[in-house]
């Protein structure tokens, strides 16, 4: 061999959008590929950006393979780099033409650091090294790093995972998934976007529940819109008072997800006080009777795809109807450094239909949530109010149920907002919302 190295600059065209997206496909697949060529893989890097997109490099003993994927295009640009002649990286580009189902792949091949242009220097080793060096890595042993990133454009949320994908399923609404991060245990996201992980779901589901049960004493029938991750249905389910607790969840699937790999959210489906009805939360409420519930609690995903209905001053308009005289709507109402826009326009709707008065906002902290920061909405169609709740019972309820979130004075200091966020419900100007987004308008 007259260099130093080889290295292929491959472009795969036609892929399988589907592979182009799925990083666990595409981390084993380079592996394999790198292993199938006889190169000994020393670790492996991966991140999948949402809403599509992989990116990512096995590091080889002789170098490496690199990866980047536009599932859009069905295209994949990938680097075979390898040094010395034991492994040959053609071996790696048919591999992976194959496993990524491409239609056709171009590729170019470049000697790397030619020996008739380079003079090899002598020198000690040891006088290079500032430390000790590292002891041998056990033969075999790789290091996987793979990371799955929920990537809007200009934040990112980025969690390694143990590169083993626990559930993956298309439903005729979403992708569902959930993935074995190393932070935050077990992790559902539908269509790329983190729904609840396994040691922050507490946060929401306390929050979304405790505090309208705590100032809503007098509710007997709860409706739960959303939620098949069943979190918020375990804390209702909590309160004794409750004589019936309706779940409406549009997807088989998310239910099927959490009861196998989050079992912590999914355990009160059993409960005799639970009706569980798999159907569309907007067809239900548009036929549910006139004051039926005193407790409705919208646990919606984002407003795009399936829960794009649930953001919409027609089905609030429902939601007040089929609550008792004296009932109560909850919501999760985005966060309002995210999404400033969103926020001021469904706190907007929520005053238009409750009034002006009737409508409180309250926050809690939930890492895995875009800006750590999110929000709930508490509208009450009669006289009840959240600052005005029995404290002593919420303090032994907390104390003997467990809670990791809810107490007496966190259910008061939710309602302490920021300036910015009251400026944004009290003002909801542009300027106001181009100034705390995270994300731009389309003002």
């Amino acid at each position: 061999m007259n260099a130093l190295g080889r290295h292929i600059l491959v472009e795969f065209y036609d892929c399988s959008p589907e592979l182009m997206n799925d990083v666990v496909h595409i981390e084993n697949s380079m592996v394999a590929a790198a292993e199938t060529a006889g190169a000994t893989v020393i670790n492996s890097t991966f991140h999948h950006f949402s809403p599509y997109g992989v990116s990512g490099v096995v590091v080889i003993q002789e170098s490496h393979l690199a990866i980047h994927t536009w599932p859009e295009y069905g295209y994949a640009a990938v680097d075979l780099f390898t040094c010395g002649d034991s492994v040959d990286p053609w071996v790696s580009y048919n591999y992976l033409k194959e496993a990524f189902q491409s239609g056709h792949g171009s590729s170019m091949e470049l000697r790397r650091g030619q020996l008739s242009l380079l003079k090899r220097n002598d020198f000690n080793l040891e006088s290079l090294r500032d430390v000790s060096a590292k002891p041998q890595e056990e033969i075999g042993t790789i290091t996987r790093d793979v990371w799955f990133t929920e990537r809007d454009e200009n934040i990112a949320l980025s969690l390694k995972h143990s590169g083993n994908q626990l559930y993956k399923k298309d439903s005729p609404y979403q992708r569902v998934e959930v993935f074995e991060t190393l932070a935050y245990g077990n992790m559902l996201t539908l269509d790329g976007m983190v729904m609840c992980t396994q040691k922050d779901e507490y946060v929401y589901h306390e929050m979304i529940t405790h505090v309208p049960m705590f100032s809503h004493t007098k509710a007997k029938r709860a409706l739960v819109i959303g939620g098949g991750d069943g979190g918020t249905v375990r804390e209702l389910l909590r309160h004794e008072q409750l004589e019936e607790v309706t779940l409406v969840e549009i997807d088989e699937l998310v239910i099927e997800a959490c009861k196998l790999h989050l079992p912590e959210t999914a355990v009160a489906f059993d409960n005799p006080r639970l009706n569980l009805l798999v159907e569309d939360g907007i067809k239900y409420i548009n036929e549910c009777e006139d004051g039926r519930y005193d407790l409705i609690i919208v646990d919606s995903a984002d407003p795009v795809g399936p829960g794009e209905g649930l953001f919409t001053a027609e089905f609030y308009s429902q939601v007040h109807r089929c609550l008792t005289p004296d009932g109560v709507m909850i919501t999760q109402s985005e966060s309002p450094r995210f999404n400033s826009a969103v926020f001021v326009e469904i706190y907007e709707t929520y005053k238009q239909i409750f009034g002006q008065d009737k409508v409180h906002c309250y926050l809690a902290a939930i890492p895995t949530y875009p800006t750590g920061t999110w929000s709930f909405s508490y509208s009450s169609k009669g006289n009840s109010t959240p600052l005005t709740f029995d404290r002593e019972a919420a303090a032994r309820f907390s104390k003997e149920q467990g809670l990791k979130y809810y107490n007496e004075d966190i259910h008061m200091a939710a309602f302490a907002l920021p300036n910015f966020v009251k400026e944004l419900l009290n003002n909801g100007s542009q300027e106001a919302i181009d100034a705390y987004s995270a994300e731009p308008t389309n003002e």
